[in-house]
């Protein structure tokens, strides 16, 4: 699929679109640092906003939005914002409260998008299909209210998702899975898509071990562009959203730039592949310690 900014986008099963590039904002600092950064990210022309109730920044990150919308020409329905359950609040009554206390926090009528963040946490290891039926079921209730616009999970294996499909009346539209050099996950975003899911690609350089990589910094030099530039092209090549994050402008700036240039066919293999690296690895969400 071929993208030309960050406003090319992708079409959810429901039919409304989604933008091929959000901003992350993940381990963005409640306050100052989250709302600098989601506006300056707006500012600059992303207009899918990634954030948690466990980032804990969402008030910061609505803020952001809210101020962007009364200083700009840009309507509500131009942004695409998402949010996510936390672990704490699954099983139906508390997934509806955690919804409206998201919507309340970000000072808004509705959310583009509302996932599942983890499919089995440790609060209810021993019940976690029932929960997450519960918590689906809810946010079927606020999909059809009109507080959520799209529905979706997030790490969620194949496992997962074949369980919450027993119960399940509305399909899950995204699943956001870590995508990132060594992490390509191939396989299951593969099974995903053939069940009609979006892939959002989470952490898309990894951690920071990733600029050290003498195979990156080759591919860097080759095309002339950043490190960062490389991942976050790698993962739309991989058919990702990639949701790149920083908190500087000239990089929020930087790593926009991914849309006039095309990497390899196998130097995107290269990518996929990479071993050795000291990058944060997956998690077994089975095995989450929270």
């Amino acid at each position: 699929m071929e993208f030309k900014s960050l406003t090319s986008t992708y079409t959810l099963a429901n039919g409304n679109k989604i933008p091929c590039v959000g901003f992350g904002t993940w381990q963005s600092e409640d306050g100052d640092e989250a709302y600098n950064a989601v506006l300056s990210a707006l500012k600059n022309g992303y207009r899918h906003i990634d954030t948690a109730t466990a980032y804990e920044n969402e008030e910061s990150v609505g803020r952001a939005i809210n101020d962007f919308l009364r200083e700009s020409d840009l309507s509500r329905s131009e942004l695409f914002i998402t949010t996510k359950l936390w672990n704490a609040d699954h099983g139906y009554e508390a997934t509806k409260k955690a919804i409206d206390l998201s919507l309340k926090k970000m000072n808004l009528d509705y959310l583009d998008l509302y996932l599942i963040h983890w499919p089995n946490p440790l609060k209810f290891r021993d019940c976690w299909e029932e929960t997450n039926a519960g918590s689906w079921k809810a946010m079927e209730e606020a999909y059809d209210e009109g507080k959520l616009r799209a529905l979706g999970l997030s790490n969620f294996r194949q496992h997962h998702i074949e369980a919450l499909e027993k119960t399940a009346k509305i399909k899950p539209m995204v699943n956001q899975l870590m995508v990132c050099p060594g992490q390509a996950q191939r396989e299951l975003c593969e099974f995903s898509r053939k069940r009609g899911m979006i892939i959002e690609g989470y952490s898309p350089m990894g951690t920071g071990k990733i600029f050290s990589s003498e195979k990156i910094q080759a591919l860097s030099k080759k095309y002339g562009r950043t490190i960062a530039q490389i991942c976050i092209r790698w993962s739309l090549q991989e058919g990702a959203i990639p949701l790149p994050k920083s908190v500087h402008e000239e990089r929020i700036i930087e790593n926009a730039k991914v849309f006039d240039f095309e990497l390899e066919k196998s130097d995107c293999d290269l990518i996929a592949g990479l071993t050795g690296l000291e990058i944060r690895q997956n998690r077994n969400p089975d095995e989450a310690p929270f």
